[in-house]
């Protein structure tokens, strides 16, 4: 698991390799085992393998996250031959102290599916930036239903480099906000 994160990295350009029947079912499989509030399992997915219906989700996906950024992985769920589309009932998770947990949910199963796929050989990008009603009138979610997160599913033209990190140092604190660990 380590060695999956430390390998994990965003994929924003595939190759037109289909992704192996069995691959896909692994990483649903991980995705599965997720811990969420109160074991609900609040989430479901929606397999896209469609090339009409991703180059569609990638123009709902090519809206602007600031005035300055443009959605970078919007790209990749037309080209990968595999979308997740992960969605929420949040009336079957938790909601406490102005917290919504049906995000928390489906952003540790997305976690699940992006460390399971860089496992298996499979590049992933996770995109939350979205036109969410056109996603959901696209593939018929209900309206109680929200979309939290998609990722386009493949094999990676080229495996990026690293990026750089953080120190622990500059992120971790020992007791309270003022004490940094060295």
């Amino acid at each position: 698991m380590i060695k999956a994160i430390e390998e994990r990295r965003t994929v924003r350009k595939y190759t037109d390799q289909p992704v192996e029947e069995e691959k896909l079912r692994e990483v649903l499989a991980s995705a599965r085992l997720a811990p969420t509030w109160a074991n609900k399992q609040c989430w479901k997915l929606i397999v896209v393998r469609d090339q009409a219906t991703r180059e569609k989700l990638a123009q709902l996906s090519n809206v602007e996250a600031s005035e300055h950024y443009p959605n970078p992985g919007a790209k990749g769920l037309a080209m990968a031959p595999v979308v997740l589309v992960a969605c929420a009932d949040p009336a079957r998770s938790g909601h406490m102290y102005g917290q919504d947990y049906y995000l928390v949910d489906v952003g540790i199963v997305m976690d699940h599916i992006l460390l399971a796929a860089t496992e298996v050989g499979l590049g992933t990008c996770f995109v939350g930036v979205f036109d969410e009603q056109g996603v959901k009138d696209l593939l018929g979610i209900p309206s109680h239903i929200r979309v939290v997160a998609m990722t386009p599913l493949g094999y990676a033209e080229r495996w990026p480099n690293p990026r750089p990190r953080n120190d622990i140092g500059e992120m971790v604190f020992e007791g309270s906000w003022r004490q940094q660990v060295s």
